[in-house]
C-alpha cells in the first residue's frame, strides 16, 4: 500500500507541475514533451513520436494536431513514400523551446530529487 500512496503523491506532483507549465507556456505537458522530442531530431513519424513519448497512437495524433495548430510543428511528406508523414519543429517551435529552456519553473518538492539527484529540494526548472 505504501508504494501505491507514493505513486499517488508523484502523480499529484506531476499534475501540479503541469498546471504551472500550462499557465506559463500555454502548452500542455504532452505538447511540451512533443516539442522537446522533435527538437532532438530532424524529423520523426507519429509512430516514432508515440514510442519516444510513451503515448498511444490515438493520443499522439491529438497532441500532434494541437501543436501543429499552434504553428509549432509542421508535416513533411516522405520523399521515398508519399504516404509516409513526418513531423518537424518549426522556427516558432524552436523559439518556444528556447523560451522554456531560458525560464525557471518551480519543480514540486517531491519531484526535484528525482530530476536532480544531487540538488536540494525545491529546485527550479530550466
Amino acid at each position: 500500500m505504501e508504494t501505491l500512496c507514493k505513486i499517488r503523491d508523484i502523480y499529484r506532483s506531476i499534475s501540479e507541475f503541469e498546471i504551472r507549465f500550462e499557465k506559463t507556456y500555454q502548452l500542455s505537458l504532452n505538447e511540451g514533451m512533443l516539442l522537446c522530442t522533435l527538437s532532438q531530431s530532424e524529423q520523426l513519424t507519429s509512430g516514432e513520436i508515440a514510442g519516444f513519448m510513451g503515448l498511444t497512437t490515438s493520443n499522439t495524433s491529438k497532441v500532434i494536431r494541437s501543436v501543429e495548430n499552434k504553428g509549432l510543428i509542421k508535416r513533411i511528406l516522405g520523399h521515398q513514400d508519399k504516404r509516409q508523414m513526418y513531423f518537424s519543429i518549426t522556427p516558432a517551435g524552436r523559439e518556444k523551446i528556447t523560451a522554456i529552456e531560458g525560464c525557471t519553473l518551480e519543480i514540486p518538492d517531491l519531484l526535484s530529487p528525482l530530476l536532480h539527484p544531487s540538488a536540494k529540494e525545491g529546485t527550479s526548472f530550466s
